[in-house]
């Protein structure tokens, strides 16, 4: 089955779904609202002349979940904030989701555009008054983001967040990367190269297709997990592979699992340096970078449920839930639905133990680019 099928988030809206375990994606969100809000600022200072009636954005590896629309409201309300001010009319708008096939789109146009809706409709009465409308026009479009999706210089704005740490396929030559499911302390140079070289291809080949899609003008916001350390297996964005890569290979040992299994299983990820996201982007000749920072989310302490009031301190418990919802689709497909239970309650339990003894946080980093050619 082609990769692109079977790689997916957990879709629906049981305990294990993606939409139920996402918290840390929508902090992510919450977190680059300034650089997003700079973002689209500056897209329509550069039109102030002539102030767009419609404007049309890209949300490219949305997911099934509350984030999706989640983030769309922020932009869309940030434009509404601006044309308050400004005085201008507000332009129509046009929301293109995106993700690969295999993405519940069912579970957000039925669960949560709703209440999107809802919000959108009270936001705009709260500040234009009660005969207040806003027109919102959303489509699906299911495809790989690393190919071309839209029409040549068909839109103003793009933006993605927690998505393109994802490879478009596991790298080719990880033989050698045996008790491993992913880059580790004990792995071959030839296998760090290796993921390292498919980033390159990846996003050098979602930078070329973005900027052909691109108004010239047009600006970008990109969020994904990243690293600071030159090593490729460090902690930082290495660890959490490495306890389930433990986890499988003690199942093996126990015979829950048949001993090849894990060997030809690998991760699709890569989460880069600062630099590396620089020089790929450098190459490409088409973009200027408005700003490029890195952040870090702390796994100890999390929002749950999308309340504010509700913490809970198990961070455990929130990463082994926000991994499965991640992860279920791939590992079920290669070693089947019967040890998925068995898998988590014991990576929970490494978990639990790691965080005992150590702070951790991810790595992020957020970039701004400006269509320049």
């Amino acid at each position: 089955m082609e990769f692109t099928q079977v790689f997916h988030m957990n879709g629906g809206m049981r305990e294990a779904s993606y939409a139920s375990n996402s918290f840390l994606q929508k902090k992510v969100i919450s977190i680059t609202k300034p650089v997003t809000e700079a973002a689209v600022i500056a897209l329509f200072s550069t039109t102030a002349a002539t102030f767009p009636a419609s404007l049309t954005i890209a949300d490219l590896g949305c997911s099934p979940g509350p984030n999706t629309l989640f983030a769309m409201f922020e932009i869309i309300n940030i434009v509404i904030d601006l044309c308050k001010a400004t005085k201008h009319e507000l332009p129509e708008f046009q929301v293109f989701l995106n993700d690969l096939p295999g993405n519940d789109f069912n579970t957000i146009f039925s669960s949560f555009l709703p209440r999107f809706q809802e919000k959108l409709s009270k936001q705009m009465k709260c500040k234009y008054g009660a005969s207040a409308t806003l027109s919102c026009f959303r489509s699906g479009f299911p495809g790989s983001f690393y190919g071309r999706l839209f029409a040549q210089e068909r839109l103003p704005l793009i933006y993605s967040s927690c998505s393109l740490h994802w490879l478009s396929r596991v790298p080719r030559g990880l033989e050698g990367n045996k008790g491993n499911i992913y880059m580790a302390r004990s792995s071959p140079p030839k296998v760090l190269r290796a993921y390292y070289e498919q980033f390159q291809r990846d996003f050098s080949t979602f930078l070329e297709c973005r900027g052909q899609e691109l108004v010239v003008g047009g600006r970008m916001v990109l969020t994904l997990m990243g690293r600071r350390s030159d090593d490729f297996s460090s902690d930082e964005c290495c660890y959490t592979w490495e306890l389930l890569a433990i986890t499988l290979n003690e199942m093996v040992i126990e015979g829950f699992i048949e001993e090849e299994k894990p060997h030809s299983f690998n991760i699709p990820q890569y989460t880069p340096l600062p630099k590396e996201v620089r020089w790929e982007v450098q190459k490409q000749w088409s973009f200027s970078i408005d700003c490029l920072e890195v952040f870090e989310v702390d796994w100890g302490v999390v929002d749950t449920d999308f309340d504010p009031n509700v913490v809970s301190e198990d961070g455990a418990y929130n990463m082994a839930r926000c991994i499965r919802a991640v992860a279920e689709p791939l590992l079920v497909n290669h070693f089947g639905e019967e040890i998925i239970d068995e898998v988590f309650k014991r990576f929970r339990s490494k978990l639990t133990d790691h965080m005992s003894k150590e702070k951790t946080t991810l790595v992020n980093i957020v970039i701004s680019l400006k269509k320049i050619t």
